[in-house]
C-alpha cells in the first residue's frame, strides 16, 4: 500500500473527531522494552506519537486484516493486534487499566472496513425481516433475491389490490403516458402479489363507474387507463354516443316544445 506521508501527518492532527485517544505502552520491534506513546485512532487507522503534543505522528497501522486479542505479556493489561501471513508484524500494546483495555480493545476491533460491512449486511438482514414479516409483505410472499422491496404504508396492502394512479399523468407530445406515471420505473414484484401480471407488467387499474361527479367531488380529476386499443375504442363509441345524445337534448331544449 502506497500511503503519503504528508497527508497521513494532515490527518492524524486536524481537526476531525477521533474515534479513541489515549497513552498506550507499545512493545519494541527488535527490543522488548515497552514505550509510552500518544495513539489517536481515526477510522481504520491507528496513528501513535511519541507525545501528546507531537505534530507529526512516529507510525500508523492501517486496521485490515488482523485481529485484535489479548495475550500473556509482562505488562499488565496487554493485548496484541495481529495480522495474516508468517512475516506480518504483530503489535503488542498495553494500557493503564483494565477499563482503558476493554475501551481500546472495543474500538480497535470495529475499526475494520470488513467489521463495518458485517454490520451493514446484518441491518439489511434485520430490515428485510421487518419488511417482509409475518405482518408483512402479501399473503406470505417472499420477494426473490435481488427483487424491488417496496415499503408498505397505512393499512396491510391485499393481494387484490391494485397501484393507485396519478391525479395528473404526465404528457408525451400531448398524450398521457403510462409508462412515464411516477413509480411506474420501479422494478415489478415478481412474486405475484402486486398489481402485476404473470409477465411483470403493471396492470391498470379498473374504468371508473359513468357517473355525474357529485359537489363534493368537484375538483377532483377522474383518471382512466386503457389496457388495450380494443378497449380504447369500445370507449370512445361508448362516451361518444353519450354526448351525440346530450346534444340531441340539449337542442331539443333550444328549439322549446312541439306544438
Amino acid at each position: 500500500m502506497k500511503l503519503n506521508e504528508r497527508s497521513l501527518a494532515f490527518y492524524a492532527t486536524c481537526d476531525s473527531p477521533a474515534d479513541n485517544a489515549g497513552f498506550l505502552y507499545k512493545r519494541g520491534e527488535r527490543h522488548t522494552a515497552y514505550h509510552r506513546r500518544w495513539f489517536v485512532l481515526k477510522g481504520n487507522m491507528l496513528f501513535y506519537f511519541e507525545e501528546r503534543e507531537s505534530r507529526e505522528p512516529v507510525g500508523v497501522i492501517v486496521l485490515e486484516g488482523c485481529t485484535v486479542e489479548l495475550c500473556d505479556s509482562a505488562e499488565e493489561f496487554a493485548f496484541a493486534i495481529r495480522f495474516g501471513g508468517t512475516k506480518s508484524r504483530t503489535y503488542v500494546l498495553a494500557a493503564e487499566s483494565q477499563a482503558a483495555m476493554e475501551a481500546w480493545v472495543k474500538s480497535l476491533s470495529r475499526a475494520s472496513f470488513d467489521y463495518m460491512r458485517l454490520v451493514v449486511r446484518e441491518l439489511e438482514k434485520q430490515l428485510e425481516e421487518m419488511r417482509w414479516g409475518p405482518a408483512g409483505g402479501c399473503g406470505g410472499c417472499r420477494p426473490l433475491p435481488g427483487s424491488w422491496k417496496p415499503k408498505p404504508s397505512g393499512s396491510e396492502r391485499s393481494p387484490e389490490r391494485l397501484l393507485a394512479l396519478p391525479t395528473v399523468l404526465p404528457k408525451e407530445n400531448g398524450c398521457a403516458v403510462w409508462n412515464n406515471a411516477p413509480g411506474a420505473d420501479r422494478p415489478p414484484d415478481t412474486s405475484s402479489c402486486g398489481g402485476y401480471d404473470s409477465e411483470g407488467n403493471p396492470r391498470p387499474p379498473p374504468l371508473p363507474p359513468r357517473r355525474r361527479a357529485s359537489s363534493s367531488e368537484a375538483g377532483s380529476a377522474v383518471v382512466a387507463a386503457a389496457e388495450s386499443p380494443s378497449i380504447f375504442c369500445r370507449l370512445h363509441e361508448q362516451y361518444g354516443q353519450e354526448v351525440a345524445r346530450l346534444r340531441q337534448d340539449w337542442l331539443e331544449r333550444r328549439r322549446g316544445p312541439r306544438p
